[in-house]
């Protein structure tokens, strides 16, 4: 038996070697495989000391967590998880990565060409790649911890080029005489959430959730603050928008403000906190209900508009806005958008910046009204 003042190696009646060296804790350890010659034991011996001395050790013990258990307990510690996403990493956790392979692995073996095959493997099953990149991101954020944080591993596994791509098909843009046209097909309770969605690049959540006191007096601005997520088993839930930079005051374009004026009498409580956009019976829209209230696969279909999407209106918003030369930024904080870098999560449109924005769509809607539909 080799002996070291560390730890030793020893050869094991099979022939290869066996090394034990002492932890930070003063416990004596086997080290987590054999080795075909002492020198490969002890060289593996001299690096594990090196790494404790250096604090870069990394415990065995502890990494051998399932990835399963592991990526559930981040998503029940992770800070800050809107309710809807908390029920999205759920859903992947449990349909494309507990339930398979992968899943039963522990962290400390997990390895880029296991992910790689997983990966593989839920593709030929059918799964789409949209859906196997948001698994595979919850995966790298997951394992990123695993690093960065509990020291279960030395490096993250997720490697797999392109992986974390959504290539996703390109949606249609709505014209402004297209949404026009959809906001007048629609029933009249409902005309002005089309045209709001659009003009101001709101999400879904986002508009179904606005209540009076969210319009100014003059319906001159829109306060976004809150939204509704739709939970299983607790129905709508009022959140925080999507993102910090969600939240934010939006300018609502002037040849729209009179109809938006004309709906809160009409169809809105005298309550500021009524809802502007509700059922029959007053109470919230939830997307599924309003998809059957509006009639929205027939009447999309009678317009030429078959296959439209609600999420369409605020594409097609966005990319209105865009043409009015404003920056990155302010185009950004109109959307409610984060920006990678985090440099523009902070920053927020200038109020100038703002107007001139819904100055630009107030009149394409104008040039609409006074009968220049080619736009």
């Amino acid at each position: 038996m080799g002996k070291r003042g560390f730890g030793n190696a020893r050869q094991l009646p099979s022939g290869r070697w066996q090394a034990r060296y002492r932890g930070p804790d003063g416990q004596m350890r086997p080290a987590p495989r054999t080795f075909a010659t002492k020198r490969a034991a002890e060289q593996w011996l001299s690096t594990t000391e090196v790494q404790i001395l250096h604090g870069d050790w990394i415990d065995p013990e502890r990494s051998r967590v399932l990835v399963r258990d592991y990526v559930a307990t981040w998503i029940d510690q992770r800070p800050g998880l809107r309710p809807k996403t908390q029920e999205l990493y759920r859903w992947l956790l449990g349909k494309h990565i507990a339930s398979t392979s992968l899943g039963g692995v522990q962290v400390g073996r997990l390895t880029t060409p296991m992910i790689r095959q997983w990966r593989a493997d839920r593709i030929a099953v059918g799964v789409s790649e949209l859906v196997l990149a948001k698994a595979y991101r919850l995966l790298r954020a997951a394992m990123s911890t695993a690093v960065d944080e509990d020291k279960l591993i030395s490096r993250n596994p997720c490697k797999v080029r392109g992986a974390d791509k959504e290539n996703s098909p390109e949606r249609p843009v709505l014209t402004v005489a297209q949404v026009f046209a959809l906001a007048a097909a629609v029933p009249d309770r409902y005309r002005v959430l089309i045209l709001l969605t659009a003009f101001d690049s709101l999400r879904w959540g986002e508009v179904s959730a606005l209540t009076r006191a969210d319009f100014s007096e003059g319906a001159e601005t829109v306060r976004i603050a809150k939204a509704f997520v739709e939970l299983p088993g607790k129905g709508l839930v009022v959140s925080s928008p999507k993102s910090r930079a969600g939240i934010r005051t939006l300018t609502v374009p002037e040849a729209l403000r009179a109809d938006v004026l004309a709906h809160l009498e009409t169809y809105v409580g005298t309550d500021p906190a009524a809802y502007v956009f509700t059922g029959q019976r007053g109470n919230p829209l939830r997307r599924s209900n309003f998809a059957q209230l509006c009639g929205w696969s027939k009447v999309t279909a009678r317009i030429g508009l078959t296959g439209t999407h609600f999420h369409d209106l605020r594409h097609a918003g966005n990319l209105w806005a865009s043409k009015s030369g404003m920056s990155t930024k302010d185009l950004m904080a109109r959307m409610g958008h984060d920006d990678m870098r985090a440099a523009l999560i902070y920053q927020r449109a200038t109020d100038d910046a703002e107007r001139r924005i819904a100055d630009d769509l107030s009149e394409m809607a104008r040039r609409y009204r006074e009968g220049d539909r080619r736009q």
